[in-house]
């Protein structure tokens, strides 16, 4: 059985209660729980929030009724994990079946297609990591063109390499962790305290169906690439 979930907290700093603003002729978090619903692999659904107009709406949809979720999951300063595992906790119990694959979706990422799901439910089920993590090339390399500075405030390469990278095309791959689509092992989910124990996979995806809303102009920027989608 696979459980798809979003998490969406009531409260945001950027962008004002984003997870339910509407773009592009609904809430934003019904770009993702619609995929949720309409995906041939997913078995069930459920939303973890602590926004009772969220959950209401979730689940006269058809997602799982966990209730809200506590306090201290709905802090700006919980992560992700502890919303998962609690999540899964509540759900089990109204699920017919074992949990075979936890398969989260950021709510902040409407411009993901239903084939990057499918594509990262395909490489978990070959791959057999305890977590799939949506990723795509990072635009900028710590090798190369990410900076810091020192205690003199002198700019520095983050990460120098003997001799030195003169061209991008010299630097060590890197990947930008994207917050869209996860497939987390139950087992791992259970035992472990965070993402980065165990064996952690990307899941590569295009940058432009990458782009998450953390501020008023990536929901002005999203809502463009909706848009252009919608109209072709």
């Amino acid at each position: 059985m696979i459980l798809g979930h979003i998490g969406a907290r009531k409260g945001s700093k950027g962008v004002v209660r984003k997870n339910f603003r509407p773009i592009c002729g609904k809430p934003l978090i019904d770009w993702s729980l619609d995929q949720l619903f309409a995906h041939p692999q997913v078995d069930a659904v459920v939303v973890s929030t602590d926004d009772e107009e969220i959950y209401d709406h979730a689940v006269a949809k058809g997602a799982l009724k966990i209730g809200l979720r506590p306090a201290h999951l709905a802090t700006d300063q919980a992560g992700k994990w502890g919303v998962w595992q609690h999540a899964l906790a509540v759900s089990e119990p109204l699920l017919a079946e074992p949990v075979g694959a936890f398969l989260d979706l950021d709510c902040t990422s409407p411009l993901r297609l239903p084939e990057d799901i499918s594509g990262a439910l395909a490489l978990y089920r070959e791959a057999r990591p305890d977590l799939v993590m949506s990723c795509c090339e990072a635009r900028k390399n710590p090798y190369f063109n990410l900076v810091e500075p020192d205690a003199s405030g002198a700019l520095h390469v983050s990460k120098p390499l003997p001799g030195g990278v003169v061209a991008r095309q010299q630097a060590p791959v890197v990947y930008e962790h994207a917050a869209s689509t996860y497939v987390v092992s139950p087992d791992y989910l259970k035992r472990a305290k965070g993402l980065w124990e165990g064996r952690v996979i990307p899941f590569l995806m295009p940058p432009e169906r990458c782009v998450d809303i953390d501020s008023p102009f990536d929901f002005r920027l999203v809502e463009f690439l909706l848009k252009e989608a919608q109209h072709g």
